[in-house]
């Protein structure tokens, strides 16, 4: 009986994933578009704190979305309305974007013209925090009816976003949530994360998120001026 042979395709899928995403950090640069990729659990308030962000920046710069979802446009509808640019992906069931499905997403978008682009990615804690898109920044979101155990189970997310938004932190005194613990646990698996708590539905502690993507950006622009 011929010898039985086992392969695995998960490196050379993981290094072909990371040449396209490098390839479209690099000509997202050289259009001066800032993308960041927006990670979280179902029902977290991914869009209404995009809705709010848009409504904050929309007049000072470009925006365009790209929302990636099974089904449904009802989310491209609301950023839309709130002033952004955007489209809808359909993954057809995938629970994660890769760089290649990024790609096809910006490339929908058009985002010459635009200065930043969000990636919506799908509502998954898991299968989304193993692929780089493309994107420049990457954040978690986390709402506070969620728990503040979710870093012990989902660490690989909170290890490598750059910022976490804590969501909904205006219905916190109806939860057993304590942000102290929260905090303490996302810094044991990131200590460099910035964590924004604030409330999309009130406006609440918007700020210094919004103050976080506008130093982001101005950066990314020093970098590439610098390079």
């Amino acid at each position: 009986m011929d010898e039985l042979k086992i392969f695995s395709i998960k490196k050379g899928i993981q290094e072909d994933n990371v040449k396209i995403a490098n390839i479209t950090r690099s000509e997202l640069k050289e259009k001066e578009v800032f993308m960041i990729n927006v990670m979280s659990s179902p029902g977290s308030g991914k869009t209404s704190t995009l809705v709010r962000t848009i409504e904050k920046l929309k007049g000072e710069m470009g925006i365009g979305v790209i929302e990636a979802d099974v089904d449904s446009d009802v989310d491209a509808r609301s950023v839309q309305n709130a002033g952004a640019k955007a489209v809808q992906m359909h993954t057809g069931g995938l629970c994660h974007l890769d760089a290649t499905m990024a790609k096809a997403g910006i490339d929908a978008l058009e985002v010459d013209g635009l200065d930043l682009v969000f990636l919506e990615n799908i509502g998954n804690l898991i299968c989304t925090a193993g692929y780089d898109t493309g994107a420049m920044k990457d954040i978690a979101i986390l709402s506070v009816p969620e728990g503040d155990d979710k870093p012990l189970k989902y660490p690989m997310m909170f290890e490598r976003v750059d910022a976490l938004i804590i969501n909904k932190i205006d219905v916190m005194p109806y939860f057993d949530f304590n942000m102290t613990v929260l905090e303490e646990r996302v810094r044991k698996l990131n200590k460099d994360i910035k964590i924004f708590p604030l409330s999309a539905k009130t406006g609440e502690g918007m700020d210094a998120w919004i103050d976080w993507i506008k130093t982001e950006m101005k950066g990314g622009k020093s970098n590439e001026s610098n390079a």
